[in-house]
């Protein structure tokens, strides 16, 4: 006879896995620790990938705080899968899929060139001479005499950069370089040169050619499909470059992956659209593992629309549509964790039936008004909101507003015209996005937003 569990020891979860998919998971045996509880759960909902957890702490009005201690479960806990590996969300774009970078170019998927260029670090000698080369110059402007086996390192590690952006740069993405590298390491000046980084220019251009006939012989589709087109050769097809703006043009197959895995993937996909109640984070999932062959398909074969609808249903769907309020909702909203402060007291959300007696002791805040009959997500992230509001002195100021990102925006304009001080729990938080994103006030910055500074991610995603 099956000894049933003991309804004290087991455990009920409402857990997240994404926005379009929430599930009640009942676990027999209540979780010790926190690493027993991911293996059940990815057990449980068939995940193949690495994540983390979050839940609705009641101490901090159900906002989203991460799992790192199980005693701090309530009863009944809300939890939320957070992705460490591919993003399992619906709302990637099919031409800015975002992944993990690898080291090896062929096999890396690449973001948008940035809005300023920097030069990233050379190898460990070549940074000793470099700054040497940078005192003496500031001693006695005497420029660095730069040895062949030096140049080359320089322009190898620079190739690889800007590959990383871009496999056709253009002109103006040159001379950006170009002005950075000098600007960075002022002893590399040419003198005689109307800028002094046009011999650079030159080298950059002569070597990222050099760099790109590399890889087209290590088999990089994305440079080998435009080979052949010089030298008498036949070329492949009509096959444009990319055009501006389009990047991961035509990457390679992710390591460990061929055609046959990702057609499998592809076939799971058309069965699963089949079905009435869709899992969205499998469609997800295998959506970006399976961009490579996507594009593959799309740039050689250039297929009917009618064709790649049957054969890539998901990608004709609004889940893979990005949003970019989304997106910089969500960036404005971990912004203040990524500084180590609290957005409790600021992000106030509510149902459009609530009272307004919450907000009385909010001095600062933005209010997210969502129906009642909302389905239930982390609501301070709620993208189908009925209004946003700015409130000031526990008053609502400002109300209709689309997004928080507008609203945001439309909140530093009344700090200034009210001459109002940021809120002291968010003193960094506002601190950053006025001199990192909004470029107001002195270049000066504290040791932890300078080192947020470095990191492109925020800034990036806040420009979508």
């Amino acid at each position: 006879m099956t000894e049933r569990p003991n309804m004290e020891t087991r455990t009920i979860l409402r857990v997240i896995v994404c926005d379009n998919d929430i599930r009640k998971i009942v676990l027999p045996l209540k979780p010790q620790t926190v690493d027993s509880l991911l293996e059940q759960l990815e057990e449980k909902l068939g995940l193949q990938y690495k994540f983390t957890l979050q839940f609705e702490d009641p101490d901090f009005n159900n906002s989203l705080v991460n799992l790192t201690d199980i005693a701090d479960l309530p009863d009944k806990p809300t939890l939320k899968i957070v992705s460490l590996v591919t993003t399992p969300t619906p709302s990637t774009a099919d031409t800015e899929i975002l992944s993990v970078a690898s080291d090896d170019p062929c096999h890396s998927l690449r973001t948008a060139w940035p809005e300023t260029f920097e030069i990233p670090n050379f190898p460990v000698d070549v940074e000793y001479r470099l700054r040497q080369g940078n005192l003496q110059y500031m001693r006695d402007q005497t420029y660095l005499q730069l040895s062949g086996e030096l140049k080359h390192e320089i322009l190898e590690k620079l190739s690889e950069t800007i590959y990383s952006y871009k496999a056709y740069p253009n002109k103006e993405d040159f001379e950006a370089v170009a002005a950075a590298l000098i600007k960075k390491h002022p002893c590399l000046t040419q003198p005689g040169s109307s800028k002094g980084w046009n011999g650079w220019y030159d080298s950059l251009r002569w070597k990222m050619g050099n760099y790109r006939s590399k890889l087209r012989r290590a088999g990089c589709l994305e440079v080998s499909i435009n080979g052949g087109k010089r030298r008498g050769q036949q070329p492949q097809r009509n096959v444009k470059r990319p055009k501006r703006f389009e990047i991961n043009f035509l990457p390679n197959f992710p390591d460990g992956e061929d055609e046959a895995s990702m057609e499998s993937k592809r076939k799971e996909m058309v069965e699963e659209m089949k079905k009435r109640r869709l899992n969205s984070a499998l469609i997800a999932q295998n959506m970006n593992s399976t961009f490579a062959l996507r594009r593959k398909e799309l740039i050689e074969k250039e297929p009917a629309v009618k064709n790649t609808v049957e054969r890539w249903p998901a990608l004709f769907t609004n889940g893979q549509k990005s949003n970019v309020n989304a997106r910089r909702t969500a960036v404005l909203h971990g912004l203040p964790l990524l500084l180590g402060e609290d957005p409790t007291d600021f992000y106030k959300t509510c149902f459009d039936c609530d009272s307004n007696e919450d907000m009385l002791d909010t001095a600062i805040g933005i209010m997210t008004v969502i129906p009642e009959d909302s389905p239930t997500v982390p609501y301070s992230l709620h993208l189908d909101a009925t209004t946003t509001a700015i409130i000031l002195e526990g008053t609502v100021v400002v109300d209709n507003l689309e997004n928080v990102p507008q609203a945001m925006c439309l909140l530093f304009g009344l700090i200034y015209a009210l001459n109002l001080e940021y809120p002291a729990a968010l003193k960094s938080t506002f601190d950053f996005l006025q001199r990192v994103i909004l470029s107001l006030g002195h270049k000066s910055l504290k040791p932890k937003i300078q080192s947020l500074k470095k990191s492109p991610n925020a800034v990036m995603f806040f420009h979508g």
